[in-house]
């Protein structure tokens, strides 16, 4: 007997890292993004994600911006709060979807204080990418994830990127190998 294919929601993601990863499994997954995709726009939903919630996702896997909410940035807080407090309201209805499993990633933020701890805090290196970049995980009725690829070296590259116009994308971007992990552990969950 096989897997039910999944219809899987990729929350925020112009890439389309994670949903390429769950598309190769053969599930029915699309980004989902107010930005034009650098992937297949077939499977692409340029728009708010929240229109979407209630289009009947068995899974959610949202990365929301982390722009007014990681605490690298504060230093700005103060002068941000209204923004900040409109990101968190954000991260809570993605958080309380009408979505059976959803993970939310974000950097190490204020999601940790201000609305609860996550449940996991992965890095790249755990995932064959032999770099750091701490990544908190909100599961809902998701596992763990397990490392898969441990590897050597601890290169900071995403915290090292050069000013550019594409800074922030390319700091923004799932690492291969963790939307491959989430692909294998997290589609076919009973």
């Amino acid at each position: 007997m096989g897997i039910k294919t999944k219809k899987v929601l990729v929350a925020c993601e112009f890439s389309q890292v994670v949903t390429r990863a769950f598309r190769e499994r053969g599930h029915e997954a699309y980004s989902c993004d107010i930005l034009p995709t650098e992937g297949n726009p077939e499977w692409h939903i340029r728009d708010d994600v929240l229109k979407h919630l209630n289009d009947g996702w068995d899974l959610m896997i949202a990365h929301p911006p982390c722009t007014y909410l990681a605490v690298s940035g504060a230093r700005w807080f103060k002068e941000r709060i209204k923004e900040q407090q409109e990101a968190l309201d954000f991260i809570n209805s993605l958080m309380y979807a009408p979505i059976e499993r959803i993970a939310i990633e974000n950097p190490i933020s204020v999601i940790s204080t201000r609305i609860r701890k996550p449940e996991q805090i992965i890095q790249p290196w755990m995932f064959g990418h032999g770099e750091t970049k701490a990544t908190c995980l909100w599961l809902k009725n998701l596992p763990l994830l397990k490392p898969t690829n441990i590897v050597e070296g601890r290169l900071g590259r995403v915290h090292k990127e050069p000013p550019s116009k594409d800074r922030w994308k390319n700091r923004s971007r799932t690492f291969q190998g963790i939307a491959e992990a989430m692909a294998a552990q997290w589609s076919n969950l009973p």
